[in-house]
C-alpha cells in the first residue's frame, strides 16, 4: 500500500476531477486523497463521492476506489486550502495535484528517496488544450526535460515552482506552512523562503502528469 495523502483542491471541476481521482488510483493504488471544496456549485463532489470506498464491504477494487475524505473551505486561497488538507493529511508524504491534472507517470519509490534531500518535487507539466497537446511556450517552458535543482525562472525573475503537480514531507510543512493572505502563486512565494533559508527543490521531469485546460485556471491566463 502506497502511504499517501493526495490533496486535490476543487472549485467547480466536474470535467476532469473524476479523471484526477482515477489517475491516482491506477498510478498509486491505496492512497488516500483528501478534497478540500470551495463551493462547488457542478457536481465536483458528487463525481468524487463515486470513487469512494465502502469500508463495510469485504472487497473492493483497488483499482476503482479508494479512501476518501472530504472539506469544505470558508474564504478560499490556494495556501489556506493546501494548510488545511496537509494537516488533515495521515501519511507523512503529501501530494498536491490539480482537479485537471491527469497523473501519467510516476516512481514513488525514487521520490521517497529523493525527499530525503529535498523540500519538495515537483513535476513535468505536459499542456493540453481541448484534448490536443500544445507547445510548452510561457510558465510551460520550465517543464524542460533534464532535472533541476533549485530552478531559477528568468520569464519571473525569482525561483519556480508549482503546486499543480508537487510533493511534500507532511511535517516540513506543518513547520513551514503556505502563505494564507496570498491570491495566487504561494508556491513561488513557498519556493524563495524555502530556498533562502538553505533547503533544496528539485524538478523532476519523470513525474509528470497532462494538465487539461480550464477556463479559470491560473496557469492558463494569457496563453
Amino acid at each position: 500500500m502506497n502511504e499517501i495523502s493526495v490533496i486535490i483542491r476543487v472549485k467547480n471541476e466536474e470535467r476532469w476531477i473524476g479523471h484526477a481521482i482515477q489517475s491516482v488510483i491506477e498510478n498509486l493504488p491505496g492512497s488516500e486523497i483528501i478534497i478540500i471544496d470551495n463551493n462547488s456549485t457542478d457536481n465536483s463532489i458528487q463525481i468524487a463521492k463515486y470513487f469512494l470506498k465502502d469500508p463495510n464491504l469485504k472487497y473492493t477494487d483497488k483499482l476503482k476506489y479508494t479512501n476518501i475524505k472530504f472539506f469544505s473551505i470558508e474564504q478560499y486561497t490556494p495556501g489556506k486550502s493546501l494548510n488545511m488538507g496537509i494537516t488533515e493529511a495521515s501519511h507523512n508524504i503529501c501530494f498536491i495535484l490539480s482537479a485537471h491534472c491527469i497523473i501519467t507517470n510516476v516512481d514513488i519509490a525514487k521520490i521517497k528517496n529523493d525527499l530525503k534531500i529535498y523540500k519538495s518535487i515537483f513535476g513535468k507539466q505536459i499542456p493540453v488544450w481541448n484534448g490536443k497537446k500544445i507547445n510548452p511556450r510561457y510558465v510551460w517552458s520550465h517543464f524542460v526535460d533534464r532535472e533541476e535543482i533549485n530552478m531559477f525562472s528568468k520569464l519571473e525573475n525569482r525561483y519556480f515552482h508549482h503546486n499543480a503537480a508537487a510533493i511534500y514531507d507532511r511535517q516540513f510543512i506543518i513547520e513551514n506552512p503556505f502563505d494564507e493572505i496570498l491570491q495566487s502563486k504561494e508556491d513561488r512565494y513557498w519556493a524563495q523562503d524555502i530556498i533562502a533559508n538553505g533547503h533544496k527543490i528539485l524538478y523532476d521531469p519523470k513525474f509528470a502528469v497532462h494538465h487539461h485546460f480550464t477556463i479559470n485556471g491560473s496557469t492558463w491566463r494569457g496563453i
